[in-house]
């Protein structure tokens, strides 16, 4: 009789051991599967998709393309002639600070002067954008599955912020040669940096004698903004989806 209580005590014990250790395996199994899964759940369900209709390759790759898409389409149509100077809401103009000064030049009959300087600064501009768009490219190759899980759980404009954070010291480095050659080729920088610094001699309320650096500033958030109407389109305007990894991705 003890025997055959030790043996059933023994066979008990046994059973909960090899129990206990499958079930911890099962655990392991299952904290694997999700960890490999996980991120794939998460830009599902922030990107409005169910199981795996959409894998997390084919969401990055849409939103790189979509950069690229949009940074092309904005640069190519700053970078042409009239880019900036006919488009009402990113043509260059004078600073705030040098509007009076503005106006007493023309009202002195030197309007025709004035004009051309704005002219310079939207073609330095214009010849400027030419460079953004390998700039642009380098960036979005570099973009990791991190990045565009914060993209796309971003607002309306991640994609561009996301540019900004990456680009604007490498672009503003490249664009500040580049238009203050086109300064110079109208004399403009000399002209500008003449007059004011006469003004800011008897003036309380300086001007910034710097014109290639406010014309830089300028032409980067033409850029930039052009880039993120770029972006909403793509987002939202099934027209401008114009490759099937765009409608993929953003068609649904």
């Amino acid at each position: 009789m003890k025997k055959f209580i030790l043996f059933t005590s023994f066979s008990f014990i046994s059973i909960i051991s090899i129990n206990a250790q499958g079930l911890k395996g099962l655990i392991n199994k299952i904290s694997k599967d999700t960890s490999r899964s996980s991120l794939g759940k998460v830009i599902n369900s922030v990107g409005g998709y169910s199981g795996d209709s959409l894998s997390t390759n084919t969401i990055a790759s849409g939103l790189k393309e979509a950069l690229q898409v949009g940074t092309e389409r904005g640069t190519s149509k700053l970078s042409a002639v009239d880019g900036f100077f006919k488009n009402a809401a990113l043509k260059i103009l004078m600073p705030a600070e040098a509007v009076k000064v503005e106006s007493k030049l023309r009202a002195l009959g030197l309007g025709k002067q004035v004009d051309n300087a704005i002219l310079s600064m939207n073609r330095a501009a214009e010849d400027a954008s030419k460079s953004a768009a390998p700039i642009f490219i380098n960036a979005i190759k570099q973009m990791t599955i991190q990045d565009a899980v914060g993209i796309l759980k971003g607002g309306d404009f991640a994609a561009t912020n996301y540019l900004k954070s990456k680009t604007t010291a490498n672009l503003t480095e490249a664009f500040r040669p580049v238009i203050e050659q086109s300064l110079a080729k109208v004399n403009a920088t000399k002209y500008w940096n003449t007059l004011f610094t006469t003004y800011n001699t008897f003036s309380t309320q300086k001007v910034n004698t710097d014109l290639s650096a406010y014309v830089t500033e300028k032409a980067l958030s033409g850029i930039f903004q052009e880039v993120s109407l770029e972006e909403q389109k793509i987002r939202k305007d099934p027209a401008a989806q114009t490759t099937a990894l765009l409608k993929k991705v953003f068609g649904k």
